[in-house]
């Protein structure tokens, strides 16, 4: 006779080996052990279902429209957001965007043209969000390239001309910024660059060929709504199967990931096979109901884990490219999707001034760069001003300036430091080229740096950080 210990440690062997999950297996856990295991799953799995929904609300659509454009084509933003813009939180005035989504179950080649001294960065995302190619001025210079990028198991063979890039996801986006100094010529400039980033697929390739947008299909969630709501609505076997069925083929786990895996697959979260809630223990099934509220929360509850806080600065390093660090990047999926890699792009942003108090527009600041000691870049920086009611937007003015960079023919003082202004009205005319007006209310400074050094002093390793942002008496 078989005990009963013996029995659940043959049916843990069987599951292991056909990738399934025993009923008996999952009925042996306690419903806190289920609920644990479901919250770990969920965490691990949001950046894979964010970047999901968010593929297809950008390109289940039938034509190019704002930032909406169809599998394969860009989305190429002309200019700079206006101060009334209310659509994707923390805009930037320093790069215009070019958007594509791939769907790499053909070989696609992306091409640009030569770019000459320009900065421009072609960060390439997978499902999972992780960065696994940035061509751009850091990696690739000014040069006109062609890149084949190929999805998982491809095995063709790639042309002489070509770079290959892997992605380890059958869907993928190219996110492009290409530096703009918001002049209408340096517009126009940009704009026809943009027009030359182009699509093809690789059977396409050297033949003439015009793009065909795939049918619209009906997701079974909203196109309009932000991800987040969309995802929470799916519940937990919703959001379960979606994220079962997408790592069958289109987003396989790595290699990493296969303790959890082994967890996941306890509570019957297996790739390729239904989630079936019903057929768990009713206490189980219980246990597992809230999971999207509960996850989610703990989600909410890492964000202020994401950098550390120096001189009033939280400044975030070490995004793009994240392990076995779940946690870390669920919070990115939630808060920041997706992220530049480091090597390319820090943002640190300021909440409180020297004394650790909210900065606000009722009073006036100064931020004072010691000579030599302005933000160490190989390509630039800016500082951007966010008014922060309803989220993070850009403050109207009279010069209608959102940032304040080396562009604006900074004046130095007579020392060789650095003096920038936040404050809501004109530290006077001879200032104004170092005035980044803000708000009356609430606000938080954004400092870009695209590039960043990584030798001493860095702001990667620790070796330089921004200046506090001192109260005017």
């Amino acid at each position: 006779m078989i005990s009963k210990r013996s029995f659940l440690t043959a049916a843990a062997l069987i599951a292991g080996c056909f990738g399934m999950a025993s009923p008996a297996l999952s009925q042996s856990l306690s419903p806190a052990e289920a609920r644990q295991i479901a919250e770990d799953a969920y965490i691990y799995g949001y950046s894979l279902v964010t970047t999901e929904v968010t593929r297809v609300q950008m390109s289940n659509v039938p034509k190019v429209d704002g930032l909406t454009a169809p599998m394969g084509q860009f989305i190429n933003v002309p200019r700079y957001p206006p101060a009334d813009y209310r659509g994707v939180s923390a805009p930037n005035a320093d790069t215009l965007y070019s958007i594509s989504w791939l769907d790499l179950s053909e070989p696609q080649v992306f091409s640009h043209p030569d770019m000459g001294d320009r900065f421009y960065l072609f960060e390439m995302t997978d499902l999972w969000m992780t960065d696994f190619e940035t061509p751009g001025k850091r990696t690739a210079g000014g040069k006109a390239r062609n890149y084949l990028i190929t999805g998982p198991g491809w095995k063709g063979k790639v042309p002489a001309e070509m770079k290959q890039i892997k992605s380890a996801t059958r869907y993928m986006v190219i996110l492009g910024r290409t530096y703009a100094d918001g002049t209408e010529q340096d517009y126009k400039t940009v704009n026809a660059l943009q027009a030359q980033y182009k699509i093809t697929p690789l059977s396409a390739w050297g033949k003439p060929y015009t793009p065909v947008a795939p049918p619209v299909t009906n997701p079974g969630y909203s196109m309009t709504d932000k991800p987040q709501p969309v995802i929470l609505a799916m519940g937990t076997e919703g959001y379960f199967n979606l994220m079962a069925r997408l790592m069958a083929s289109d987003a396989p786990a790595a290699a990493i990931d296969k303790p959890m895996l082994s967890r996941m697959a306890k509570i019957g979260i297996v790739p390729g096979k239904p989630f079936e809630m019903g057929k768990l223990d009713p206490a189980v099934q219980a246990a597992l109901k809230d999971i999207p509220q509960t996850a989610l929360k703990k989600i909410e509850a890492n964000k202020e884990s994401l950098g550390k806080k120096v001189n009033g600065w939280v400044i975030t390093t070490g995004l793009g490219v994240y392990g076995t660090n779940y946690m870390k990047r669920a919070v990115v999926a939630a808060f920041g999707w997706p992220a530049n890699r480091q090597e390319d792009a820090v943002y640190p942003n300021a909440e409180v001034d020297s004394a650790g108090q909210k900065l606000t527009g009722a009073n006036k600041y100064t931020l004072t760069f010691a000579k030599g000691k302005t933000p160490p870049v190989n390509g630039f920086w800016s500082i951007t001003m966010y008014q922060i009611a309803d989220g993070w937007w850009f403050v109207a003015n009279p010069l209608n300036k959102f940032t304040v960079s080396p562009r604006d023919n900074l004046q130095y003082n007579a020392d060789g430091s650095l003096t920038l202004y936040f404050q809501n009205e004109s530290p006077g005319k001879d200032k104004e080229t170092n005035w980044l007006p803000a708000p009356k209310g609430e606000f938080i400074p954004m400092l870009r740096m695209y590039w960043p050094k990584t030798t001493s002093p860095s702001v990667v390793n620790g070796s330089w950080v921004p200046p506090a942002v001192t109260k005017a008496n």
